[in-house]
């Protein structure tokens, strides 16, 4: 077949290719989003008690109105932080033990935190390899309405986070922990926690810091969660 004709016979068939391709690229984006459900998390009972102090800081978060919107991750994401290792800034703690952080217990009860020392302080899990992540969930002391000051969560497969470190979450708007001036507003801590989006980054660590909260300079722990491909 001379070139020309081939050429025009190509030709005629572009339309069609194209538009075989495009389906194709919408069903594959189609099952992908099907394969997303809201992630379901088994959240402790409230326990606001006493007269709420009020906070009043420069970046904190407006008050929600409703439910809090669903986070859509895949079906099989499962908590890869349960019953893992956690280190610590502070490894003695002033009350409770590194442990409580993975127990799976998140109630806002006497004996179900840990509380480390004054200012910038940091948690470590080790999930144990490097995983595909989807989000992190924390709850910090939630019984009293409060926010946690420089709150920052980053991911890395070097346990030094001294080298490829993804920063998930920042709202340090002083650069209180020198990671950097965040943009992420501060929170009133809930007994729903946060939801941070890890965005499918993958890491074997996850670390978490804060310096103090409206109400002492001290650090806070009750649970922390790290969904992704088991």
């Amino acid at each position: 077949m001379p070139i020309q004709t081939r050429f025009h016979s190509f030709a005629s068939r572009r339309p069609a290719l194209l538009v075989t391709a495009f389906l194709a690229l919408g069903l594959l984006t189609l099952a992908r989003a099907e394969d997303l459900v809201p992630l379901k998390l088994d959240l402790p009972k409230p326990m606001f008690v006493g007269t709420p102090v009020p906070v009043k800081l420069p970046n904190l978060e407006a008050p929600r109105s409703g439910r809090r919107p669903d986070f859509m991750a895949p079906k099989d994401a499962t908590n890869l932080a349960l019953n893992k290792k956690v280190t610590s800034s502070d490894m003695e703690p002033v009350l409770g033990d590194l442990t409580l952080i993975t127990d799976g217990e998140k109630a806002g009860d006497e004996g179900n935190y840990v509380e480390l020392g004054k200012g910038k302080q940091w948690v470590q899990i080790d999930l144990g390899k490097s995983s595909k992540l989807y989000a992190v969930v924390v709850w910090h002391f939630h019984s009293q309405a409060r926010a946690y000051k420089a709150v920052a969560v980053q991911v890395s497969d070097d346990p030094e986070f001294s080298k490829g470190v993804v920063t998930l979450f920042n709202s340090d708007d002083q650069n209180v922990l020198g990671l950097g001036k965040g943009t992420d507003p501060t929170y009133i801590e809930t007994y729903e926690g946060r939801i941070i989006d890890a965005k499918g980054n993958s890491a074997r660590y996850v670390r978490l810091y804060s310096a103090g909260n409206t109400t002492s300079e001290m650090n806070h722990y009750i649970e922390v969660e790290v969904y992704g491909s088991p």
